[in-house]
C-alpha cells in the first residue's frame, strides 16, 4: 500500500471531495433525472446520492484518525479551526445518513406504491441538498486550518 494512503491526513484529504463535490454532482443529476423524468437516470442519481453521501463516514474517521498529528503541526489559530471543524463534523456526520435512506425508498417503494415515486424523490434531493450545505459548513472550517489566507479574520466567528 502507497505510504498516502497509509497516512490519516492524507487520506483525508483525498476523500473528502466526495461528500462536496461528489454530493453536488449527484443532486444535480438527480434534478435532471427528476426533469426528465427518466427513472433509469433517477435511479443512477440514487445510487450516486447513496455512494457520496455515505463516503461522509470514512472522511469522519478519517479525519478522527489524523487529528493528533494535525494538532502538531498547525499554528495557534489552526488549531482553533481545528477543533471547530472536527466540532462541526461531530454535531453534523448523522445527518449523512438521510439522504441514502431516502434514496433507498426512492429505489424501492415506488414498486409497490407508484405515485410514492416523485416525492420521494423531492424528498431525496432535498436531504442531499441539505447534506451539501452541511458538508461545506465543515470543509469552511477544515480549509483554514493551514490556510491562514482562507481565513476571515484572526478570532473565529
Amino acid at each position: 500500500m502507497p505510504a498516502i494512503l497509509q497516512n490519516p491526513a492524507h487520506l483525508h484529504l483525498l476523500l473528502n471531495h466526495l461528500p462536496i463535490a461528489g454530493l453536488a454532482v449527484a443532486a444535480l443529476g438527480l434534478f435532471l433525472a427528476l426533469l426528465a423524468r427518466n427513472r433509469g437516470a433517477q435511479i443512477i442519481s440514487l445510487c450516486l446520492i447513496i455512494l457520496t453521501s455515505a463516503a461522509a463516514w470514512p472522511v469522519y474517521v478519517t479525519g478522527e484518525n489524523a487529528y493528533k498529528s494535525i494538532r502538531g503541526i498547525a499554528d495557534d489559530a489552526g488549531s482553533d479551526w481545528l477543533d471547530t471543524h472536527i466540532d462541526r463534523a461531530d454535531e453534523t456526520i448523522w445527518y449523512f445518513a438521510v439522504p441514502p435512506a431516502f434514496a433507498l425508498l426512492a429505489m424501492f417503494l415506488p414498486r409497490k406504491f407508484p405515485s410514492s415515486a416523485v416525492p420521494l424523490l423531492v424528498v431525496t434531493l432535498l436531504a442531499a441538498l441539505v447534506c451539501l450545505g452541511l458538508a461545506a459548513y465543515i470543509a469552511d472550517a477544515g480549509g483554514q486550518i493551514r490556510h491562514p489566507e482562507f481565513r476571515k479574520s484572526a478570532t473565529l466567528p
